[in-house]
């Protein structure tokens, strides 16, 4: 079952600070917050489930196990916040000023020291590099063909990206490129989850607008929107834009004609490194592939093979989940998005392929002295650690009546099937900073079915090319704080919270027309209850 039942009773507080802490003065202190425990689960494989992962877990003794269950429950109670609710990034939350720089934070519970290797990474997340050769250290390699130049050029103010408008460019928006298996050799490299998907056979899988001197770019996204109005139940009438996209100005010849164009705004990057340490079997537990409970909610994970140890994994990054780790995601990046190589994508020419010989033909950026890729593994080191400990900000205005009376709207529209409001992050996790966390991303982190309307045609790994990994809630209320802008889902198509929630069909048709039966001032207060998170 999708829904755990309800709360008979609230979990009191001294029951939550009862339980056994860690003895490091760093963790004593958050009152509460930090908890050893994490989500007793099923002990059994059941039907759909991917054999070979984790079902349960074996960090907790029985009593731990019944006490994380009963806080992790869904609330029945909308009459004031819940425990722990301000601090939904755990002891790591952020309570600093709320301005532009609130999604840059580190992690309120990492050390001194750590706080030193944080900085370092958020210089080479900043660091724009070189094409080479360069008179600089340690920073060409560019491309040569690439998106752009610097992580942070993408992650803008490590939020969310924009789509190309108003004469501003696609740099945080890029296309993926990709067609599905077409001989039997490629399906079963698919079936084995040795392959994604299969690149355009010139172009690639992203599009790179942009070249090292001497050298034609690939192309230019374009993208034209209609409008399509929508009614709602008061007579309301909300605009909504349907994106159409293609490319112009492609400078080595056709694309393929079954190569697909997935749009992919760049995500915020807080709280990566809380999901990272969420257990598999946790995330199991919700999967409903064969909607056995009959409420039109499936939820499946994406199954993806571990670049390092090369066995199958659950995958929870990236908008279609298909990546299992952080530092993969940011391998990924570095190669596909500025053209930089690392030991776990050795790709010194980024994204060209052998059909592009001018790209193949331009010097790399390798220096022997620092080892045989462009960014060595200090630099992947000092990187994901940054991008593990970006805080996830507190909340706000939670207590107010209208926000808990949109809480309330979320959990009665059915939000919460996909949108799973907590989890409790594992025992034994690599930083101490991430372990044994209460935390609040509102997510399931599963693919699930979106409909027509939001389909890319684009299969990647399990992921059909209509399914999209749930994204995490938790900071989408600061999205025009710190961007600038409120563009929302995965090209930015919609312009508001309820363009986003009216775009679900699929498994998330019911709580849109949910929403959009619903009377005004519950789809305020709802809105209002997005917006405080």
């Amino acid at each position: 079952m999708r829904r755990p039942v309800n709360l008979s009773r609230r979990t009191r507080r001294a029951e939550v600070d009862g339980l056994p802490l860690q003895e490091d003065l760093r963790y004593r202190i958050c009152r509460g917050v930090l908890l050893p425990l994490a989500i007793m689960l099923a002990t059994s494989t059941s039907p759909g489930e991917p054999s070979g992962l984790p079902t349960s877990r074996t960090d907790l003794t029985p009593k731990d196990q019944a006490r994380v269950l009963a806080v992790t429950r869904p609330t029945t109670d909308f009459s004031k916040p819940e425990p722990f609710e301000l601090m939904q990034g755990g002891a790591g939350t952020s309570e600093k000023d709320v301005n532009r720089d609130a999604f840059s934070q580190s992690s309120a519970n990492i050390t001194f020291e750590e706080e030193a290797t944080f900085k370092l990474g958020n210089a080479l997340f900043r660091k724009n590099w070189v094409s080479s050769p360069s008179s600089t250290q340690a920073s060409d390699g560019l491309g040569p063909l690439f998106n752009e130049r610097a992580c942070q050029n993408c992650h803008l103010k490590d939020g969310r990206g924009r789509p190309p408008e108003g004469g501003i460019g696609s740099t945080s928006m890029f296309l993926r490129l990709a067609r599905d298996a077409s001989n039997a050799e490629e399906r079963a490299a698919l079936a084995d989850h040795k392959a994604l998907n299969f690149p355009d056979p010139v172009y690639g899988s992203q599009l790179q607008d942009l070249a090292v001197p001497g050298l034609k770019s690939e192309g230019r996204m374009r993208v034209d929107y209609s409008e399509e109005k929508v009614t709602l139940s008061d007579g309301a009438v909300v605009s909504l834009r349907k994106p159409s996209y293609s490319v112009e100005d492609l400078g080595y010849g056709p694309l393929d004609p079954r190569t697909t164009l997935s749009p992919r705004l760049t995500p915020p990057m807080i709280g990566l490194g809380l999901i990272e340490q969420i257990a598999p079997s946790d995330i199991l537990a919700h999967a409903d592939p064969d909607d056995r409970d009959g409420d039109g909610i499936s939820g499946r994970p994406n199954i993806v093979r571990d670049a390092l140890s090369g066995e199958p994994t659950l995958g929870r990054f990236g908008w279609k989940a298909q990546a299992a780790s952080i530092r993969q995601q940011a391998a990924d990046a570095f190669a596909g998005d500025i053209g930089i190589s690392t030991p776990e994508e050795p790709k010194h020419w980024g994204d060209c392929t052998r059909a592009e010989k001018d790209c193949l033909a331009m010097p790399d950026g390798v220096q022997q002295r620092l080892g045989t890729a462009e960014a060595p593994p200090p630099v992947m080191d000092l990187v994901t650690f940054y991008s593990q400990n970006l805080a996830v900000p507190a909340r706000r205005d939670l207590g107010t009546r209208q926000v808990l009376a949109g809480k309330k709207q979320f959990y009665e529209m059915g939000c919460i099937s996909c949108h799973t409001p907590k989890f409790v992050t594992m025992r034994g996790t690599p930083n101490k900073a991430q372990a044994f966390q209460l935390i609040w991303p509102y997510s399931d982190f599963l693919l699930h079915d979106m409909g027509e309307g939001l389909a890319d045609g684009q299969r990647v790994g399990e992921a059909s090319g209509s399914e999209w990994r749930t994204p995490p809630l938790w900071g989408i209320g600061l999205t025009a704080t710190v961007n600038g802008n409120s563009f929302y889902l995965h090209d930015g198509r919609a312009r508001t919270l309820a363009e986003a929630i009216l775009w679900h069909g699929g498994e998330g048709r019911k709580a849109s027309d949910r929403f959009a039966g619903a009377a005004a001032a519950d789809r305020d207060a709802l809105i209002k209850f997005l917006e405080s998170l």
